[in-house]
């Protein structure tokens, strides 16, 4: 079986649309979409448009749960304006999403780990910085998912896949829509892809057991950055242009 594996979109339409594209040529079996998927500044209803009717297997992310349940003394901005712009049926889509689901046998999908959508999994966040995540502290975080073999994971936006000592295999397939980001929980840190590209996972149990293959996919990301800049968000923009935050 083939999986492909995508996640946080954050309503970036041109990404979501080349790495479709690609993903159909490939011809995988499933694709299945790991949340956040229009918190942004790019352009979240037709983004949601487009991902209700393509009907993936999709779960929830922390965004999706922002914008459904913050108040506006607590709500983002890129939250803010992504419930602005959406329609009645957006929501009721986004608040009909699982925080975890098993998309086919021995396979469990959720954002950030199966019980805490804003826990990075595959990746730790120290004072010095980012670094990956030893096993233990995936296995620590993961909690009892004795019965599948292969766990899908997002919300750090990097690629990233670790096989645990059961012989699962971990995967996170990066960010579709948003390659770059400086954030202050639980540390000051920046997150960068280092590339502008989308991103997305294919992952194939052709050998007997779970292995993957890590994408990136070219697009017209000026397409992306525009919006961003009109939105007022120079520093998106440029995440957007080159994978990187400003210095």
């Amino acid at each position: 079986m083939r999986i492909a594996v995508i996640s946080d979109v954050h309503g970036n339409l041109p990404a979501l649309e080349a790495v479709l594209a690609a993903i159909a040529a490939e011809g995988a079996d499933l694709t299945v979409n790991l949340g956040d998927l229009l918190s942004g500044y790019v352009l979240p209803a037709a983004t949601a448009d487009l991902l209700i009717a393509a009907g993936l297997a999709t779960v929830r992310g922390n965004h999706e749960r922002q914008v459904l349940t913050y108040g506006p003394e607590r709500i983002g901005m890129a939250d803010r304006l992504t419930k602005q712009a959406l329609t009645g049926a957006h929501l009721r889509w986004m608040a009909s999403l699982p925080m975890t689901l098993s998309p086919a046998p021995g396979v469990l999908a959720f954002h950030g780990t199966p019980t805490d959508d804003v826990c990075h999994l595959l990746h730790t966040v120290t004072p010095q910085g980012v670094r990956e995540a030893t096993v233990a502290e995936v296995q620590q975080r993961l909690g009892d998912v004795s019965g599948y073999s292969l766990l899908l994971c997002g919300h750090t936006h990097l690629p990233a896949s670790l096989r645990l000592p059961s012989g699962a295999l971990v995967v996170n397939p990066g960010s579709v829509g948003w390659p770059a980001y400086t954030d202050d929980e639980p540390y000051p840190h920046r997150v960068e892809a280092g590339s502008p590209h989308a991103r997305y996972a294919v992952a194939d149990d052709a050998s007997g057991r779970w292995e993957v293959a890590q994408r990136r996919v070219a697009y017209d990301w000026e397409r992306a950055a525009e919006p961003a800049e009109r939105f007022g968000r120079a520093d998106v923009a440029f995440a957007l242009r080159t994978g990187r935050v400003p210095a």
